[in-house]
This record gives structure tokens, sequence and C-alpha cells, in this order.
């Protein structure tokens, strides 16, 4: 048997504005719900379910593998919508991208304090 992630809950002060933020910043299909969740798939099979009664957010880190393309367009939306961006986790570089890994990278806050991240390449390279 393989082992693989299915998906993992996502705490949120309003899980449905939470799950549409992060659909619109990074281009996909419109959240659904299940039970108390509302839920974010993405390509790789892996949901983000996004919850706003299991107690307050603490902030997690959430990395996504893009495509160059992707990037851009995540990149445009970002800019377009003001969101401060930072080239590290630890946000010392602001409004910069990373070439870690001989790709690209950035990192930006939902509304619940979640450190996002996009890039190109895994962590050590293809």
């Amino acid at each position: 048997m393989s082992v693989s992630l299915n998906h993992t809950i996502v705490l949120a002060h309003d899980r449905h504005a939470s799950a549409q933020f992060l659909v619109d910043l990074l281009g996909l299909g419109p959240p659904s719900t299940f039970g108390p969740f509302v839920v974010v798939e993405l390509s790789n099979g892996v949901s983000l379910d996004f919850a706003d009664d299991h107690g307050s957010p603490h902030s997690q880190h959430y990395a996504f593998l893009v495509s160059e393309e992707e990037f851009d367009a995540i990149h445009g939306r970002i800019r377009t919508r003001g969101i401060p961006y930072w080239a590290d986790p630890f946000h010392r570089q602001e409004g910069e991208i990373n070439t870690n890994d001989g790709g690209r990278g950035l990192y930006w806050k939902d509304p619940n304090g979640h450190n996002l991240e996009i890039l190109t390449v895994p962590y050590g390279g293809w």
C-alpha cells in the first residue's frame, strides 16, 4: 500500500472567505462544502478543508508547487490585490521573489495569518 496525503484541516476565522481567497489567488475551481468544511481541491488529489468551528487559527505553512506560467499568474494576482509578499519565509525581503533551487518562489499571508508559499521547483531541485 502506498501512503499519500488526502486532506488537511485549515483553521480559519471564516471558512468560506478563506477558501475563496485561496482559490481566487491560485486560480483554482470553486470550493465545495462537505459537512462543516469548505473544501479546496488541488490538482494532485489533496484537499484543504477549511473549518471555522475547530478553534482559533494559529499560523501554519502551506506550500504549493506550481508551473512557471502559474507562478506568473498568481504573482500577478497578488500584486494586483496589493497583498504584501516576500522572498523568504521570515518576511525580511518584501516585494521580492527567490530563485532557490533554480526555480522561483514567494510567500504571503492569508487573512488567518497562515504563511502561504508558491514555488516552481521543489526543495532540493528536480
